[in-house]
């Protein structure tokens, strides 16, 4: 085949090649947050859920809920908010409470929500005491004692709640139930504790630290103006020598009259639970030793030392306080309960709006140390670092 062109004529240009290009994509969407929010809406209705589930569920049960209406508790009283635990299901209608007290005594907030351990125990108290299923309080304890005012609150919740419930506490001691620790079990009706509990430590400790040597050291003069002779007591700044000798009695003086108070806390509760043993012809238990306040000079005990002195009533463990609760109330069975803190996403919030210890850098040394005020008087048994 032959193509002829004249002279004049050029070859017309071939057409480019048509560009192909993909159609503009939309920038995909992060469904991160989507997700996030509709986890969030889901914990949300669960915890109203259950909020409104429970308070139906309380004032159903809970004696002259009718009169008080269907209101829920949160509403009706400050304070912790318990929900009812069980942690052995005997299949009993009788109920034993367990109350728990581990670790430093004390009066500061122990949760978010602001309540500290003495406002908690008072709670579970309330509850025990409201519900008359429940027959007898086990108080377990584990502690070295803590802060004076925090332990005399403590001491006095379970006298009052023995007296106006009739319902009695039997104290199980565990490795530790010293100063503090022994100071809020001595109203108990009965106490068992392992033969080697460490237990005792019948006393007051306060200490602080004079730095004034330090200072004047490093050239550093403290300016103090004061209204009276005492204002500045127990300052750590001052020289050893300007330190009043009559400062030193009233310190002493207030030890003293600390201590007396403990005595007598030892006194009077291990001798009505003696007295209520002996009127309940049963198991009369430990009568304090008549020379027991020898060994009130701090000393640590263990828990066979503590029952030939009548500090104690009983060796053994937690089930031996469990069947010593069955025999001074006179039942068979019973289901062992314990009232515990409720969380929920009102505390998750709460932390939230805590900015200010939201910025708190907390390192953790593998010591669970006491947080100790200097100056302040505390049963407490602190020991010996190695």
């Amino acid at each position: 085949m032959e193509t002829n062109f004249s002279s004049g004529d050029v070859p017309p240009p071939l057409a480019p090649p048509p560009v192909i290009t993909a159609p503009p994509q939309k920038p995909r969407k992060s469904r991160g947050w989507m997700i996030f929010a509709l986890i969030l809406l889901v914990l949300l209705c669960f915890s109203l859920f259950g909020n409104f589930a429970q308070a139906i569920s309380r004032a159903l049960t809970l004696p002259g809920s009718f009169d008080r209406g269907f209101r829920p508790r949160a509403l009706r009283e400050a304070g912790p908010r318990l929900d009812e635990v069980i942690l052995k299901d005997n299949g009993s209608r009788n109920k034993i409470a367990v109350v728990t007290v581990d670790g430093i005594i004390t009066s500061h907030q122990t949760d978010q929500a602001g309540n500290s351990m003495v406002d908690v125990i008072r709670a579970q108290l309330d509850r025990a005491s409201e519900d008359s299923r429940v027959k007898a309080v086990i108080l377990k304890v584990d502690s070295p004692g803590g802060e004076v005012m925090a332990s005399d609150q403590i001491n006095k919740l379970f006298v009052k709640f023995q007296d106006e419930s009739r319902k009695p506490v039997i104290c199980s001691m565990g490795s530790l139930a010293a100063s503090g620790g022994y100071y809020i079990s001595a109203p108990s009706r009965w106490i068992v504790a392992d033969d080697l509990t460490i237990t005792g430590s019948i006393g007051v400790i306060m200490h602080g630290y004079n730095y004034r040597g330090l200072m004047d050291k490093i050239g550093l003069a403290p300016n103090t103006y004061k209204s009276g002779k005492f204002k500045d007591m127990l300052s750590g700044d001052r020289a050893t020598n300007d330190i009043p000798a009559e400062e030193h009695a009233m310190v002493q003086g207030l030890i003293d009259e600390t201590y007396q108070k403990f005595k007598s806390v030892v006194r009077d509760g291990r001798g009505a639970a003696y007295k209520a043993n002996t009127q309940a012809k049963g198991d009369k238990g430990k009568e304090l030793a008549s020379d027991w306040e020898s060994y009130a000079d701090g000393r640590v005990l263990s828990g066979t030392q503590a029952l030939k002195l009548g500090f104690v009533d009983q060796l053994g463990d937690f089930d031996d306080a469990v069947d010593r609760a069955r025999k001074i109330t006179g039942i068979q069975t019973a289901d062992l309960i314990e009232y515990r803190e409720r969380y929920d996403l009102a505390n998750l919030f709460g932390m939230f709006g805590q900015s200010g210890k939201a910025s708190d850098v907390k390192i953790d040394l593998g010591l669970d140390l006491p947080k100790l005020q200097a100056n302040a008087m505390y049963f407490l048994w602190e020991a010996p670092a190695n």
